[in-house]
């Protein structure tokens, strides 16, 4: 059985160019984390390439996907409006994410 793959790190909220009239927002992921989870998901992630998440900043908790695509091999995970709104952040704030894989 795999180990649990748990990723804290903090980054800058930035908006999808292709998408900008929609708001969405995504932080990216470390590198090397990407390539940990890469590694560990073989054979076991979605359409895209997305892969099945708990993730959390401050006091929000919510289940979501990630996706590859943010440069250099880093998954990025969306935050949702919800979220953004609860913990006061907009595009350009740093937040401290925490993501834990659903395998």
């Amino acid at each position: 059985m795999l180990g649990a793959v748990n990723v804290d790190f903090e980054s800058e909220l930035w908006l999808w160019e292709a998408r900008k009239t929609e708001s969405w927002v995504f932080v990216s992921l470390p590198v090397g984390a990407s390539d940990v989870i890469r590694e560990r998901t073989e054979g076991l992630r979605r359409g895209f390439g997305s892969v099945r998440v708990k993730a959390s900043i401050g006091t929000s908790h919510w289940m979501t996907s990630i996706f590859p695509g943010g440069g250099e091999g880093a998954y990025v995970l969306p935050v949702k409006k919800a979220v953004r709104q609860a913990q006061k952040l907009d595009v350009g704030d740093v937040a401290t994410v925490s993501v834990e894989l659903i395998l």
